[in-house]
């Protein structure tokens, strides 16, 4: 199999964008062959979320069919009832009877303050953008950096993306491990001011422009990245693996896949951000060593991080440079 360093490459999974370049706003759905099991685990103290109850390793639904990421803050929400009615149109869901109900969590980011058009109307546009992220959805190889859920995203010094990134887990016999992440983050993502990336220590094959650490060390390597923003920030995360695994060993493993945005962004997990991150389990292989499993998903998303902000490009409504600019 050829590698593309995406989530895509955890067999099973499919990921589709829809934008409004209007809004200047999008989603980011994942959209799964068979229900899977996931979990979430939150971190950031102003998190948007739909639905996450359920993935409580005591709750009833063993798995669900999709997951959704949206830009728009609490109006991004709606993206969920898009991908739901798609999902339905498909026959999927948890049976209730006679009638199937698409099990579709979802998170947001906060991106109102971007520079887009938000005086939609009655309804925000975010249930039409997660209908059309859930009909676009497939396996293989999908656009990184300012589309989907990243499209309208931010950092402190740079503009914000969408990113992926893949491995197979040492040790563990060809076990694979996948990321996706929105990296709209209050902190930054690069070492001060200067272009080296905070996760430049877990980069393959120069994939966010092979740059290593600086030498030395920025003065500015550890200031205060900014000043609090009216709204607020959030990096939405996605960690999937082809191991078989329980509810409650997905949690352990979303839990310790925070390390990656710790290893990646500073400051990360403020009182602004919603930080989060699902982990999912598509369930083919078994895995006896948790550890390694956790501790590769970790350095997956920082190299996640890392991408999408590497492939972001410039948003005109926003006076923020992107990374390839500098």
């Amino acid at each position: 199999m050829t590698r593309l360093n995406r989530i895509t490459d955890i067999s099973g999974i499919r990921v589709g964008h829809a934008e409004d370049e209007r809004v200047a706003s999008g989603v980011t759905a994942l959209v799964f062959d068979s229900p899977f099991v996931t979990a979430v685990d939150v971190r950031g103290g102003g998190p948007g979320t739909r639905e996450t109850d359920l993935l409580d390793p005591a709750a009833t639904v063993p798995a669900v069919d999709g997951l959704v990421l949206s830009g728009g803050s609490a109006f991004g929400l709606d993206a969920a009832a898009g991908a739901v009615a798609w999902l339905a149109g498909q026959g999927r869901g948890f049976p209730v009877g006679d009638v199937r109900v698409p099990i579709v969590p979802g998170a947001i980011l906060f991106d109102l303050l971007n520079g887009g058009d938000k005086h939609w109307g009655r309804f925000p546009p975010y249930r039409d953008l997660g209908y059309a992220a859930a009909e676009s959805a497939r396996d293989g190889a999908f656009a990184l950096g300012s589309v989907g859920a990243g499209y309208g995203a931010r950092t402190a010094n740079l503009k914000g993306g969408l990113g992926s990134a893949s491995s197979e887990v040492v040790g563990l016999d060809g076990v694979q491990v996948g990321a996706l992440v929105a990296v709209n983050a209050f902190g930054r993502v690069t070492m001060g001011r200067g272009p080296h990336f905070w996760a430049a220590p877990f980069e393959r094959d120069g994939e966010f422009g092979g740059l290593g650490l600086p030498a030395p060390l920025p003065p500015d390597l550890l200031t205060w990245p900014r000043e609090t923003p009216p709204g607020a920030s959030t990096t939405l995360a996605v960690v999937a693996t082809d191991a078989a695994l329980t509810k409650a060993q997905a949690k352990r493993l979303a839990m310790a896949a925070h390390d990656g945005l710790a290893r990646a962004i500073h400051p990360v997990h403020t009182p602004l951000d919603g930080d989060m991150v699902f982990a999912v389990s598509t369930g083919r292989r078994p895995v006896a060593d948790m550890a390694r499993l956790a501790s590769a998903a970790a350095d997956t998303l920082a190299r996640a991080v890392a991408i999408g902000v590497y492939e972001a490009t410039r948003l005109p409504s926003l006076d923020l440079p992107a990374w390839r600019e500098l």
